[in-house]
């Protein structure tokens, strides 16, 4: 498996619902999926990396399938998510990932936070702080 997820607490549906589709962005970023990662990724999405850098969505996803980012294999580490009125969420946990980033292969733990929108009755990524 190259998702996993460690320590998960009880969650509601919809917490349940966040997380998994945090683990299809994980899936997606291994396997170069880019139509999985379009939809996923709301259009103002951005990502900062650990360095301070910021990316936009296609930025990020032009670097995933140009082989400048590659993932092998990511393990989510208690995760914490909170539902804010139904259409939003703040998905906590620590991100380890297995990883070759702009030339440097290792495993890299994230302390990461997502912002995620439900938009249509689906849950989207709009923000991933490191």
């Amino acid at each position: 498996m190259k998702v996993s997820v460690v320590n998960k607490k009880n969650l509601t549906r919809s917490q349940e619902e966040v997380l998994e589709r945090f683990i299809d962005f994980q899936e997606a970023m291994i396997e170069k999926d880019f139509d999985k990662l379009d939809e996923i990724l709301n259009d103002n999405y951005t990502l900062t990396h650990m360095s301070g850098k910021i990316q936009t969505k296609h930025e990020y996803i032009n670097e995933i399938m140009d082989g400048t980012l590659n993932y092998y294999k990511s393990t989510i580490n208690n995760p914490s998510i909170t539902i804010i009125e139904k259409t939003k969420a703040i998905f906590k946990a620590d991100v380890t990932l297995d990883a070759k980033v702009y030339g440097i292969k290792g495993t890299w733990t994230l302390h990461s936070e997502q912002t995620m929108e439900k938009i249509n009755d689906t849950w989207h990524i709009s923000k991933w702080d490191n």
